[in-house]
């Protein structure tokens, strides 16, 4: 059974995309953060997968589409999140963030399970947008440091030394900054994350990249 695993926060103003206040107020950020969030889980709906879950800190919305598993964070660190994630899927599985609203359904595709036992999606930060295990250990998560510059090298040399075969992603941006904002917006014309954007940024002369 392939599971594909989206981790996110509700979208509550003052709680997601701080970062992006300013230029944005957190009304303003927290509208963008649902925009990236609606769009990753309509790819993610569009994806071939037995079991689609929603790990989510908060309460969903009526952005949720049908379809989704609905499952609570679990408490502690990062790492621990995303291993109690991974602890709860049996076969393989691949987990994405809310931050990366570019991703089609097309590049989830690519990570078939034929010839690897693992996928790894770097992210510009040093992160990483995506990882996918075969056969889901949460040990390889724990104990990774996580929203550092080394986070993505140090997951994947994890992988690495447990040998694993490691299939690679394209390395994707992160919506964290308004200029990360601006230029994943640019990545995704046709989504609502690029639609909102434009709305938001016009009105203040922003020429926003096509």
């Amino acid at each position: 059974m392939t599971t594909l695993l989206v981790i996110a926060k509700e979208p509550v103003p003052g709680r997601v995309k701080t970062r992006l206040t300013p230029p944005f107020t957190p009304a303003e950020a927290a509208d963008l953060a649902e925009a990236a969030l609606t769009d990753t889980l309509a790819a993610v709906a569009a994806t071939p997968a037995e079991r689609r879950v929603l790990v989510l800190e908060g309460r969903p919305g009526p952005w949720l589409p049908p379809g989704f598993e609905v499952v609570p964070q679990c408490a502690g660190g990062l790492d621990e999140r995303l291993a109690a994630a991974f602890a709860a899927c049996t076969g393989p599985a691949l987990l994405i963030g809310m931050d990366t609203p570019q991703v089609t359904p097309v590049l989830l595709a690519r990570a078939d399970w034929a010839s690897y036992d693992a996928w790894f999606g770097p992210a510009v930060d040093g992160g990483f947008w995506a990882l996918g295990l075969a056969e889901p250990d949460p040990a390889l998560l724990r104990g990774v440091p996580m929203s550092v510059p080394e986070t993505g090298a140090v997951q994947y040399a994890r992988l690495a030394e447990a040998g694993l075969r490691i299939g690679r992603l394209p390395v994707l941006r992160d919506v964290d900054t308004a200029e990360d904002a601006l230029l994943v917006a640019a990545e995704a014309p046709g989504g609502r994350f690029h639609s909102l954007h434009t709305r938001l940024t016009c009105p203040r002369g922003t020429t926003v990249r096509a």
